[in-house]
């Protein structure tokens, strides 16, 4: 291999930013942790949409992939925020295991209902960790980050939502 293929091989993925080094540190940090939630909590609501049964088999399996199919739409705009930021993103599933604060659920059944209230409360702190992160995006100045992080709230806020409604136990 030549010195010259050697030293591309071998670069820095140095993305050129306006935002100081330390920022994008601590934001491309914190995005790769959202990451690896919104992939963690992608799988189980997966998880949820192939395992649900019962006498809302249909409404429960295609409101959780519909969800799905929104938190996975996330994923690539996270990982190329980071890299138009500077830095370096998640590469593996051990590396997601290792960042992630969403749980797995690896059970061999979980009714229905708890599968809702437990996707209700994993996105619930998504958007708690979400508002956390932007609260650094205003620290360093980074409106674009923080205009995704708004996006994706209210996205989330909408999951919650359906899943709070979805899930609730009426005596009607």
């Amino acid at each position: 291999m030549s010195n010259d293929a050697k030293s591309r091989k071998t670069a820095n993925l140095a993305t050129p930013t306006d935002l100081g080094a330390n920022a994008t540190k601590e934001l491309a940090g914190g995005l790769n942790i959202l990451l690896a939630d919104v992939y963690a909590l992608y799988l189980k609501t997966k998880n949820f949409h192939w395992h649900v049964s019962g006498p809302h088999f249909r409404d429960y399996h295609l409101l959780l992939d519909d969800q799905a199919t929104q938190i996975d739409a996330m994923t690539d705009a996270i990982a190329e925020r980071v890299r138009k930021l500077g830095g370096t993103t998640i590469r593996s599933i051990g590396h997601i295991k290792r960042l992630q604060r969403v749980l797995d659920n690896d059970a061999d059944y979980v009714t229905p209902h708890d599968m809702l209230a437990e996707l209700r409360s994993d996105n619930m702190e998504l958007n708690k960790h979400m508002r956390t992160l932007h609260e650094l995006c205003d620290e360093h100045g980074d409106v674009a980050t923080a205009s995704l992080i708004e996006n994706w709230i209210d996205e989330t806020e909408q999951r919650v939502w359906f899943l709070f409604e979805t899930g609730r136990r009426t005596d009607g």
